[in-house]
């Protein structure tokens, strides 16, 4: 059966941009980038909100972020083949230039809850202000965070603040460059 996963790169402090909206901080590095693509491969559907929408949209449609390296060529490839949900009130139809993706005016937890359960590839919930309605309505499955080695202060937090959660440790994984992953079930 499917899950659905929350997945960041944050800062230590926990914001994934700081006060000023840069997120240049938790930009990984080819060996990050390696781990993040693998994770993905495990992917079916992205749940992205307007503006996550609009920052990956991207790798799509500009074929220059495929063109650093390997690893940056990898996931454009991934992300392109996924299924992607994007959910924005204000987003025109027309501003939706990829392909596999649909555009919902709402974020509704049972057509999020019944995707989820006839997919047979894992959902990914992107962005902490979708991912937030998903913590709310109990449809999280996993969190995986990507800890950068930076304390940024302030900014959009990875979590929300009025959501509590008991959390099993499943795996953790330090990087040379500072980075370290940890992987959480969420405990029912």
């Amino acid at each position: 059966m499917a899950r659905l996963v929350y997945s960041a790169i944050c800062s230590l402090d926990g914001f994934v941009a700081d006060r000023d909206g840069d997120f240049g901080f938790a930009f990984p590095d080819e060996e990050v980038l390696a781990f993040v693509n693998a994770q993905t491969e495990h992917i079916g559907t992205f749940l992205h909100g307007r503006r996550m929408y609009e920052l990956m949209r991207g790798w799509e449609t500009d074929p220059s972020w495929a063109d650093g390296d390997a690893g940056s060529a990898a996931f454009a490839r991934l992300w392109q083949r996924m299924d992607k949900v994007v959910y924005s009130t204000t987003l025109d139809p027309a501003g939706i230039r990829t392909r596999r993706t649909r555009l919902e005016r709402a974020f509704d937890a049972d057509a999020v809850r019944a995707l989820v359960h006839a997919a047979e590839r894992d959902v990914t919930v992107d962005g902490p202000t979708l991912a937030a309605s998903a913590f709310r309505a109990g449809l999280v499955d996993e969190v995986h965070l990507i800890l950068a080695p930076a304390v940024v202060g302030a900014g959009l937090r990875a979590l929300p603040d009025d959501v509590r959660l008991d959390l099993e440790l499943l795996a953790e994984h330090r990087f040379a460059g500072g980075f370290v992953h940890v992987r959480y079930a969420v405990r029912r």
